[in-house]
């Protein structure tokens, strides 16, 4: 029996046995932290990595054992190295940027802060606005008392929703890039692009403001005056390490622009292979003299430590392992389901999204979509010219909805890593979620009504 045949034949028992490992992960991650017993535990990265290791090897075993495709947990893994060293190569290179000046956390400024964040998003990608953005957006609010939201938000929209205008802005659109559809296709989502950011920069600034009213008169107060105190505007030091940036970016496309095409030419059989090795290779000797080449006194000012970025490596070390059967289930039984409407995909993309790796999500239900209308799947720009709509929806559901929790979108957790290093009370993995349904949900069923 082949693999294919295997999970498409999969009874609804064994189907939920083989998403289980993914499933613990989720709730471990997000009960184990606030549970008194269990809490102490859990903040030693030793016990967060032997549970990501036992769900990541439960996960390789039941996709292993059935099938002996030892090929699909290797490119699991070279995926996972890829994406840590391009994460890890924003994080590095960001954290020797340092922006000072006359920026405090009043309302109005940190909304025009998460406004310019939505826009660079499309720019640098999702990832690497993050990183630059996120530790002067918390240098300007270390003043206030209450300021997780501010964090909730800057997850909300630089690193989720702002990237849908490139593909570069968000992987899911970048692997859309790969497969045929033309670079500038992504610019049609202006509208919904520009919707969705406006609606939550409003409600951002009425709950900021209503925060800020209730904060205390020496906080309101010390921030004005520093505002007026500022020797200079917006001072920015490291402005090497944005050439950095660029380079890392620069790598990301020329590698979907030159470099795939000649492999396949030429390697056929090991061109995703060897591109993404040169990739990998290339992002980590970025990242290494990005590191080198930083005066230390930028990274004592940006309170820069890899801590971050080990705690998120350890967990999607776990989430890239448990989660093999579960996308090998979807693949399987995607065609069985019934998704006809923009709408359907928009929703369906959205919702696994905010579980599971956004990327993946995309390319399933696009393959899904141009397999029902005769499209050959690596060819997807046929499906952007002709169902555009189709197309449009599965590229915002993936996109935005990967807001919906701290694992949908890769810089999500990243962000929240740095703010508690900062000392922000962070939601919970579930009060996180109470955020998301109580502000994007309203805002996803505006979009979907106006749009899909």
């Amino acid at each position: 029996m082949s693999s294919m045949l295997y999970w498409q034949q999969m009874s609804w028992g064994m189907v939920s046995l083989n998403f289980l490992p993914f499933g613990l992960l989720l709730v471990l991650i997000a009960v184990l932290p606030f549970i008194s017993f269990t809490a102490g535990w859990w903040e030693k990265m030793g016990n967060k990595f032997l549970t990501a290791a036992l769900c990541a090897g439960s996960g390789v075993f039941l996709y292993l054992h059935p099938t002996g495709d030892v090929s699909k947990i290797f490119q699991t893994y070279l995926d996972y190295l890829s994406f840590m060293v391009l994460m890890g190569a924003f994080f590095t290179a960001s954290g020797g940027i340092h922006i000072s000046g006359a920026f405090a956390g009043l309302p109005y400024i940190n909304t025009l802060f998460l406004g310019f964040g939505g826009i660079l998003a499309s720019l640098l990608g999702t990832t690497g606005a993050s990183m630059v953005l996120i530790r002067p957006l918390l240098r300007a609010n270390q003043l206030r008392r209450h300021k997780s939201h501010v964090v909730v938000f800057f997850i909300f929209i630089v690193s989720n929703c702002g990237g849908i205008l490139m593909p570069l802005g968000n992987p899911p659109l970048f692997l859309g890039f790969l497969r045929g559809v033309p670079f500038l296709w992504t610019f049609r989502l202006i509208t919904e692009w520009s919707l969705t950011i406006l609606i939550l920069l409003f409600i951002f600034h009425l709950i900021d403001d209503k925060i800020f009213d209730g904060e205390e008169t020496h906080i309101r107060g010390s921030l004005i005056q520093a505002i007026q105190e500022a020797e200079q505007p917006i001072h920015i030091e490291g402005w090497s390490n944005v050439f950095y940036l660029l380079a890392i970016m620069l790598i990301a496309l020329g590698s979907s622009y030159w470099l795939n095409p000649w492999l396949d030419a030429h390697w056929a059989a090991q061109a995703e292979t060897a591109s993404k090795l040169f990739q990998i290779i290339l992002m980590s000797l970025l990242a290494y003299l990005s590191y080198k080449t930083t005066a230390p006194n930028i990274h004592e000012e940006n309170q820069f430590s890899f801590g971050p970025m080990v705690e998120v490596g350890v967990l999607f070390f776990g989430i890239f392992g448990a989660m093999i059967p579960s996308l090998a289930i979807l693949e399987a039984k995607g065609p069985t389901i019934a998704l006809t409407h923009p709408w359907q995909f928009f929703w369906a993309s959205g919702i696994l999204s905010s579980f599971l790796d956004n990327a993946p999500t995309y390319l399933s239900y696009a393959v899904l979509a141009a397999g029902q209308n005769g499209i050959n799947p690596n060819h997807l720009g046929d499906l952007a010219a002709r169902f555009p709509n189709l197309l449009a929806a599965i590229s915002c559901g993936a996109s935005f909805m990967g807001a919906n929790t701290y694992i949908g979108n890769g810089p999500n957790f990243m962000v929240r890593a740095i703010a508690e290093q900062a000392r922000v009370k962070m939601p919970s993995f579930g009060g996180y979620m109470l955020w998301s349904g109580a502000v994007l949900i309203p805002v996803f069923t505006l979009i979907t009504f106006i749009f899909f």
